[in-house]
């Protein structure tokens, strides 16, 4: 297993607890969607918001989360991994605490989108300590690892989520993002060792940073291992935006039959974490690719005729979204750490690059939702199937022209 120069330190950790902590940071902004996406409809009627100002609440959130990480990354390179997370976790627990007393739908985007800035320094730093310390396919294997464990942790979230919109409010839900937030800043303060061997004292240097960014875009493996990240986020954040409005009040269904909906979907992606990594040590990372994309394209085909015929009704949508899925724990730890596995010198400025362009898409699927929602299933539908579309073209055209990774 190739290491480089900070795995001596991440080696004092046991693999499982390295996993568990990559769980909970990776873990961090999903679940500040899923655990909230129940609440949504219950919140725009308590605060008197409009539907867009409650997608907002999300886009805001995720706008912002995408922008800090080009300032979260070059500090992470100039002084390490932990003191980022600590400042970002602790920065995010406190805005938890201040979104569950918000009297308004201004105050509540607000603090929000300042949750959003503070999360980014988590979920940049999980993707850079893993290529502190491992090769661009062993980092895939550990990170699939991590999926797995973040899985877990979603199933649970999905009908909590629910439960808590439909018998305490959607205060409650983010009463637990507080107490996520404050338990892993205390298992990375009492836990986590530095894994960034030798900091880069240039890193936030204009000139180096917007030379790495040149570098970054010009590199044909960040292009195609971030463009599949990006495409597959872009459907994953059309459904989880307009899923709860869709379910709960398109098809009738309650916010706790809305949240097991999740959990079936969640499941099917910690399956597809498993077939990622039995994958990768059978086929490698393209064909694994290859094959992962023809399930995407086959689930969003199958999910937009469903949704044009209301007969198939909930299992029509439920069942091509969760092969979807399946597919989904097959990209997600792939392109995330292929994408940052050219740049070992600089793979915080690297992860905070692609986290950036990932979440530009999540805010302008918000957006188009929020102006295109019509009280039908087609929108979310249509722009499922447009993001299937697109990865299929990366897994199948640009990942497999680029070898820089093979034998990695």
């Amino acid at each position: 297993m190739p290491f480089s120069c900070g795995a001596a330190e991440m080696k004092r950790m046991s693999e499982t607890l390295l996993i568990a902590m990559l769980s909970l940071l990776v873990g961090t902004m999903p679940i500040s969607t899923d655990l909230y996406l129940p609440a949504l409809p219950t919140l725009k009627l308590d605060l008197n918001a409009s539907m867009s100002q409650a997608q907002l609440t999300l886009t805001g959130m995720l706008l912002a989360f995408g922008v800090s990480q080009l300032f979260w990354g070059p500090l992470s390179d100039r002084w390490g991994r932990r003191p980022v997370l600590l400042c970002g976790l602790s920065a995010f627990t406190l805005a938890a605490v201040f979104c569950t007393l918000a009297p308004s739908i201004e105050q509540l985007i607000l603090w929000r989108t300042l949750q959003g800035a503070a999360m980014g320094s988590v979920v940049m730093c999980a993707r850079a300590i893993v290529r502190d310390s491992f090769s661009p396919a062993e980092g895939a294997r550990l990170m699939s690892k991590a999926f797995t464990g973040l899985g877990f942790i979603l199933c649970l979230s999905a009908p909590l989520g629910g439960w808590l919109a439909a018998y305490s409010g959607w205060r409650s839900a983010l009463v637990v993002l507080v107490i996520y937030g404050a338990l892993t800043c205390a298992m990375v303060w009492g836990q986590f060792r530095e894994s960034l061997h030798t900091p880069d004292p240039t890193a936030l240097q204009w000139r180096v940073l917007s030379g790495n960014w040149v570098r970054f875009l010009s590199n044909p493996s960040f292009r195609a291992y971030t463009l599949l990240s990006m495409c597959t986020y872009g459907y994953l954040f059309t459904y989880l935006a307009s899923s709860s409005f869709v379910f709960i009040h398109v098809m009738g269904l309650s916010n706790l039959e809305y949240g097991l909906i999740l959990l079936c979907s969640t499941s099917s992606y910690i399956v597809g974490t498993w077939v990622c990594r039995r994958w990768l040590a059978r086929w490698g990372l393209r064909k694994t690719i290859w094959v992962a994309g023809g399930m995407t394209l086959s689930g969003g085909i199958a999910l937009f005729i469903c949704a044009h015929f209301p007969a198939t009704g909930v299992p029509g949508l439920i069942l091509p979204f969760m092969l979807i899925m399946l597919a989904h724990g097959v990209h997600q730890p792939i392109g995330q750490t292929g994408a940052v596995g050219p740049f070992p010198d600089a793979a915080g400025a690297a992860s905070a690059m692609g986290g950036f362009l990932m979440m530009l898409v999540a805010f302008g699927c918000g957006t188009w939702l929020g102006l295109s929602m019509d009280g039908t299933v087609y929108p979310m539908a249509n722009g499922i199937l447009f993001w299937c579309v697109a990865v299929a073209f990366v897994a199948w055209v640009l990942i497999q022209k680029d070898k820089t990774l093979d034998g990695q």
